[in-house]
């Protein structure tokens, strides 16, 4: 899986940690709810002493319980000191900072949260919708493809698709963490109808290219 992550750095006592852990795990969760996650269907857990790393204070992850289980959707860690002493090591640099109001100099510890790239919230996956046309060498069907692609790009980040069997394109818009596929085919010409293939789920829906739309508005940003 993809994952992005970022490092705050705290002082190097040991009242700080709890305290800046503690914020960003509470910040992580709020990010989450704002930004249409469900809170009943949210979780915390903290790992156990025993599961940290060697370097690690303490982790807590903030799960989500999908149609399929439950799944890690952030982790927010402890680090101590660990990272930035290990790139002094290798880089024969010095990571020492030095505190203007305390005037202490002192190696930063690190809060460091984590997030799944994969399995973002629509509302917030850099591509919202991919379009695969089933066989890019008909006309109709690529010209239909092309014309919802046009339409949807007015209002997301949309990507056109047409390289290799339908099964790897799901898969590249998985890796990306795009949310929602779109398959053109045969019988899209007469029945003006599209599939529709989530993410999460992996369902498919069989819909009017009319319901696609507000079907898409109202997954990705709440409403129609």
């Amino acid at each position: 899986f993809e994952q992005m992550e970022m490092e705050y750095f705290i002082p190097p006592d040991d009242d700080s940690w709890p305290k800046y852990l503690e914020e960003w795990v509470a910040r992580s969760w709020q990010w989450l709810v704002s930004i249409g996650l469900r809170e009943e269907f949210m979780h915390r857990h903290v790992h156990a002493s025993s599961k940290l790393a060697h370097y690690a204070r303490a982790c807590t992850d903030i799960t989500f319980t999908f149609p399929f289980g439950t799944q890690e959707l952030m982790g927010v860690a402890a680090r101590g000191c660990y990272d930035l002493t290990q790139h002094a090591k290798f880089s024969g640099k010095s990571m020492e900072y030095l505190d203007p109001v305390s005037n202490a100099k002192y190696v930063p510890h690190v809060i460091e949260p984590s997030v799944g790239v994969d399995r973002l919230f629509p509302s917030v996956a850099p591509v919202k919708v991919a379009i695969f046309p089933l066989v890019n060498n008909k006309a109709e069907i690529s010209d239909l493809a092309r014309k919802i692609f046009s339409k949807l790009q007015m209002r997301y980040n949309v990507e056109f698709d047409t390289s290799g069997a339908i099964g790897r394109r799901y898969r590249r818009a998985d890796e990306a963490g795009t949310p929602f596929c779109v398959t053109v085919d045969f019988d899209s010409i007469q029945d003006e109808c599209v599939t529709v293939r989530e993410r999460d789920s992996m369902k498919q829906h069989r819909m009017a290219i009319n319901e696609l739309y507000h079907y898409l508005a109202e997954q990705i940003e709440g409403y129609p």
